[in-house]
Protein backbone atom coordinates (compact mmCIF):
# COMPACT_ATOMS: atom_id res chain seq x y z
CA UNK A 1 0.00 0.00 0.00
CA UNK A 2 1.18 3.27 -1.18
CA UNK A 3 0.69 6.25 1.08
CA UNK A 4 0.21 9.85 -0.66
CA UNK A 5 1.37 13.41 0.67
CA UNK A 6 -2.19 13.94 1.90
CA UNK A 7 -2.65 10.75 3.20
CA UNK A 8 0.52 11.56 5.47
CA UNK A 9 -0.07 15.00 6.47
CA UNK A 10 -3.65 13.55 7.31
CA UNK A 11 -1.74 11.32 9.37
CA UNK A 12 0.24 13.83 11.58
CA UNK A 13 -1.79 16.83 11.49
CA UNK A 14 -2.58 16.18 15.43
CA UNK A 15 1.26 16.42 15.92
CA UNK A 16 1.44 19.44 13.93
CA UNK A 17 -1.44 21.07 16.05
CA UNK A 18 0.38 20.31 18.98
CA UNK A 19 3.54 21.55 18.38
CA UNK A 20 1.73 24.98 17.14
CA UNK A 21 0.23 25.05 20.48
CA UNK A 22 3.20 24.35 22.25
CA UNK A 23 4.90 27.00 20.45
CA UNK A 24 2.12 29.33 21.25
CA UNK A 25 2.35 28.72 24.88
CA UNK A 26 6.26 28.80 24.92
CA UNK A 27 6.00 32.45 22.95
CA UNK A 28 3.34 33.92 25.69
CA UNK A 29 5.25 32.24 28.26
CA UNK A 30 8.65 34.19 27.59
CA UNK A 31 6.80 37.32 26.63
CA UNK A 32 4.98 37.81 29.80
CA UNK A 33 9.12 37.18 31.46
CA UNK A 34 9.97 40.31 29.10
CA UNK A 35 7.40 42.49 30.62
CA UNK A 36 7.97 41.58 33.89
CA UNK A 37 12.22 41.85 34.08
CA UNK A 38 14.10 45.12 33.79
CA UNK A 39 15.69 46.66 30.38
CA UNK A 40 12.88 46.09 28.76
CA UNK A 41 13.86 47.97 25.36
CA UNK A 42 16.95 45.72 24.84
CA UNK A 43 15.16 42.33 25.77
CA UNK A 44 12.24 43.45 22.96
CA UNK A 45 14.97 44.06 20.38
CA UNK A 46 16.71 40.43 21.02
CA UNK A 47 13.18 38.74 21.45
CA UNK A 48 11.57 40.77 18.17
CA UNK A 49 15.84 39.44 16.58
CA UNK A 50 14.71 35.36 17.69
CA UNK A 51 10.81 35.12 17.02
CA UNK A 52 11.08 36.93 13.42
CA UNK A 53 12.69 33.56 12.07
CA UNK A 54 10.26 31.70 13.93
CA UNK A 55 7.63 33.16 12.13
CA UNK A 56 8.86 32.79 9.01
CA UNK A 57 9.06 29.22 9.55
CA UNK A 58 5.17 28.86 11.13
CA UNK A 59 4.27 30.01 7.97
CA UNK A 60 6.06 28.13 5.69
CA UNK A 61 5.30 24.43 8.01
CA UNK A 62 1.68 25.68 7.92
CA UNK A 63 1.42 26.01 12.00
CA UNK A 64 -1.93 28.45 12.05
CA UNK A 65 -2.16 29.20 15.63
CA UNK A 66 1.56 30.40 15.79
CA UNK A 67 1.20 32.64 12.40
CA UNK A 68 -1.79 34.05 13.42
CA UNK A 69 -0.27 35.39 16.94
CA UNK A 70 3.11 35.99 15.32
CA UNK A 71 1.31 37.87 12.85
CA UNK A 72 -0.51 40.19 15.05
CA UNK A 73 2.23 40.35 17.09
CA UNK A 74 4.51 42.44 14.64
CA UNK A 75 1.37 44.40 13.80
CA UNK A 76 1.69 45.88 17.26
CA UNK A 77 5.58 46.12 17.33
CA UNK A 78 6.07 48.97 16.18
CA UNK A 79 4.00 51.14 18.55
CA UNK A 80 5.76 49.13 21.22
CA UNK A 81 8.95 50.11 19.94
CA UNK A 82 7.84 54.00 19.53
CA UNK A 83 6.45 53.84 22.70
CA UNK A 84 9.74 52.42 24.33
CA UNK A 85 12.13 54.44 22.50
CA UNK A 86 10.03 58.36 22.85
CA UNK A 87 12.36 59.71 24.21
CA UNK A 88 14.61 58.74 22.19
CA UNK A 89 12.34 59.72 19.02
CA UNK A 90 12.01 63.26 20.20
CA UNK A 91 15.28 64.00 21.19
CA UNK A 92 15.74 62.91 17.32
CA UNK A 93 13.19 65.07 15.85
CA UNK A 94 14.44 68.29 18.05
CA UNK A 95 17.99 67.26 16.32
CA UNK A 96 16.69 68.04 13.00
CA UNK A 97 14.12 70.96 14.11
CA UNK A 98 15.18 74.29 12.45
CA UNK A 99 17.69 75.57 15.42
CA UNK A 100 17.97 79.61 16.08
CA UNK A 101 21.00 81.11 16.20
CA UNK A 102 22.81 79.81 19.54
CA UNK A 103 24.41 82.98 21.51
CA UNK A 104 28.37 82.51 21.28
CA UNK A 105 30.38 82.22 24.33
CA UNK A 106 33.44 84.12 24.31
CA UNK A 107 36.85 82.15 24.59
CA UNK A 108 37.70 83.59 28.33
CA UNK A 109 34.13 82.85 29.42
CA UNK A 110 34.05 79.00 29.80
CA UNK A 111 36.16 78.81 32.94
CA UNK A 112 34.66 81.89 34.22
CA UNK A 113 31.11 80.32 34.06
CA UNK A 114 32.00 77.19 35.71
CA UNK A 115 33.77 78.96 38.46
CA UNK A 116 30.33 81.14 39.30
CA UNK A 117 28.38 77.87 38.98
CA UNK A 118 30.48 75.99 41.19
CA UNK A 119 30.04 78.26 43.75
CA UNK A 120 26.72 78.80 43.75
CA UNK A 121 26.17 74.88 43.62
CA UNK A 122 29.10 75.12 46.58
CA UNK A 123 26.94 77.60 48.80
CA UNK A 124 23.46 76.47 47.97
CA UNK A 125 24.14 72.68 49.04
CA UNK A 126 25.73 73.88 51.83
CA UNK A 127 22.04 75.84 53.16
CA UNK A 128 20.54 72.99 51.54
CA UNK A 129 18.51 74.96 49.15
CA UNK A 130 17.46 73.31 45.83
CA UNK A 131 18.00 74.52 42.86
CA UNK A 132 18.10 73.42 38.71
CA UNK A 133 20.32 74.85 36.84
CA UNK A 134 20.27 74.43 33.05
CA UNK A 135 23.00 75.06 30.79
CA UNK A 136 22.44 74.99 26.97
CA UNK A 137 24.90 73.59 24.34
CA UNK A 138 24.49 73.05 20.60
CA UNK A 139 20.48 72.57 21.20
CA UNK A 140 18.01 75.46 22.00
CA UNK A 141 15.89 74.64 25.24
CA UNK A 142 13.89 77.72 24.53
CA UNK A 143 10.88 75.25 23.28
CA UNK A 144 10.59 73.10 25.86
CA UNK A 145 10.32 75.21 28.86
CA UNK A 146 7.17 76.50 30.04
CA UNK A 147 6.82 79.71 32.28
CA UNK A 148 9.71 81.58 33.36
CA UNK A 149 10.74 85.20 33.63
CA UNK A 150 13.02 86.96 31.63
CA UNK A 151 16.44 87.78 33.42
CA UNK A 152 19.38 88.17 30.65
CA UNK A 153 22.48 89.27 33.07
CA UNK A 154 25.85 87.96 33.24
CA UNK A 155 26.12 84.89 35.40
CA UNK A 156 27.43 84.94 39.12
CA UNK A 157 27.25 83.09 41.66
CA UNK A 158 25.67 85.77 43.62
CA UNK A 159 22.89 86.16 41.11
CA UNK A 160 21.96 82.02 40.96
CA UNK A 161 22.46 81.82 44.63
CA UNK A 162 19.88 84.71 45.14
CA UNK A 163 17.45 83.43 43.02
CA UNK A 164 16.72 79.85 44.84
CA UNK A 165 16.82 81.75 48.42
CA UNK A 166 13.39 80.55 49.89
CA UNK A 167 11.89 83.93 49.83
CA UNK A 168 12.73 84.77 46.46
CA UNK A 169 9.48 84.66 44.07
CA UNK A 170 11.06 82.85 41.22
CA UNK A 171 13.29 80.43 43.55
CA UNK A 172 10.72 77.55 42.22
CA UNK A 173 11.92 76.47 39.15
CA UNK A 174 14.71 76.60 36.82
CA UNK A 175 17.38 78.90 35.73
CA UNK A 176 18.84 78.58 31.93
CA UNK A 177 22.27 79.83 30.79
CA UNK A 178 22.68 80.39 27.36
CA UNK A 179 26.10 81.16 26.31
CA UNK A 180 27.31 83.94 29.06
CA UNK A 181 24.40 84.92 30.19
CA UNK A 182 21.35 84.22 32.77
CA UNK A 183 18.46 84.41 30.59
CA UNK A 184 15.68 83.38 31.97
CA UNK A 185 14.62 81.76 35.89
CA UNK A 186 11.68 79.93 37.25
CA UNK A 187 11.56 77.63 34.01
CA UNK A 188 9.41 74.76 34.40
CA UNK A 189 11.44 71.45 32.58
CA UNK A 190 9.68 68.17 31.06
CA UNK A 191 9.32 65.88 33.89
CA UNK A 192 10.76 62.25 32.35
CA UNK A 193 8.67 59.12 32.67
CA UNK A 194 10.88 56.33 32.51
CA UNK A 195 9.98 54.07 34.27
CA UNK A 196 13.42 52.68 35.61
CA UNK A 197 14.25 55.49 37.43
CA UNK A 198 14.10 54.62 40.87
CA UNK A 199 11.14 55.65 42.96
CA UNK A 200 13.05 57.82 45.35
CA UNK A 201 14.07 60.23 43.00
CA UNK A 202 12.26 63.41 43.40
CA UNK A 203 10.59 65.70 41.19
CA UNK A 204 13.68 68.07 41.00
CA UNK A 205 15.60 65.51 39.68
CA UNK A 206 13.25 63.92 37.35
CA UNK A 207 12.82 67.56 35.51
CA UNK A 208 16.59 67.82 34.99
CA UNK A 209 16.50 63.88 33.29
CA UNK A 210 13.37 64.84 31.56
CA UNK A 211 14.95 67.99 29.66
CA UNK A 212 18.16 65.92 29.15
CA UNK A 213 16.51 62.55 27.74
CA UNK A 214 15.14 65.14 24.50
CA UNK A 215 17.67 67.98 24.61
CA UNK A 216 21.94 68.02 25.09
CA UNK A 217 21.51 70.35 27.89
CA UNK A 218 23.73 69.95 31.06
CA UNK A 219 21.72 70.40 34.37
CA UNK A 220 23.56 70.84 37.93
CA UNK A 221 20.60 69.92 40.79
CA UNK A 222 21.03 70.87 44.33
CA UNK A 223 18.89 68.51 46.57
CA UNK A 224 16.76 70.42 48.89
CA UNK A 225 16.13 67.52 51.13
CA UNK A 226 19.89 66.46 51.36
CA UNK A 227 21.86 69.31 49.73
CA UNK A 228 23.81 66.94 47.44
CA UNK A 229 24.70 67.83 44.08
CA UNK A 230 23.83 65.86 40.80
CA UNK A 231 24.54 66.51 37.69
CA UNK A 232 22.46 65.05 34.73
CA UNK A 233 23.00 64.90 30.59
CA UNK A 234 21.56 62.16 28.14
CA UNK A 235 19.01 61.20 30.04
CA UNK A 236 21.25 60.10 33.01
CA UNK A 237 21.83 61.43 36.53
CA UNK A 238 25.22 61.67 37.82
CA UNK A 239 24.58 61.60 41.59
CA UNK A 240 26.74 62.85 45.05
CA UNK A 241 29.22 65.32 43.21
CA UNK A 242 31.53 67.06 45.42
CA UNK A 243 32.85 70.58 44.36
CA UNK A 244 36.13 69.39 42.60
CA UNK A 245 33.37 66.71 40.51
CA UNK A 246 31.30 68.95 39.46
CA UNK A 247 34.25 71.27 37.96
CA UNK A 248 35.93 68.50 36.09
CA UNK A 249 32.23 67.35 34.50
CA UNK A 250 31.25 71.05 33.85
CA UNK A 251 34.51 71.20 32.00
CA UNK A 252 34.34 68.07 30.38
CA UNK A 253 31.04 68.67 29.51
CA UNK A 254 30.91 72.51 28.03
CA UNK A 255 34.66 72.15 26.25
CA UNK A 256 32.49 71.76 23.10
CA UNK A 257 30.37 74.77 23.02
CA UNK A 258 30.57 77.50 20.84
CA UNK A 259 33.05 79.62 21.48
CA UNK A 260 33.93 83.18 19.43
Amino acid sequence: MVLTMADLSGQFSWLLHLVDIALVAVIVYQFLLLIKGGGMALRLLLWLAVVFPVFLISRIAGLETLGWLLDNFFSASLLLLVIIFQHDIRRALASFSRPRALPAVPQNAGSELIDEVVQAVEALSLKQVGALIVIEREMSVDSFLTVGTDIDARVTSELITSIFLPYSPIHDGAVIIQGDKLTKAGCFLPITHNPEIRKEVGTRHRAAIGLTEIMDAVVVVVSEETGRVALATGGRLIEALDKSSVRKELKRLLAGRKQT
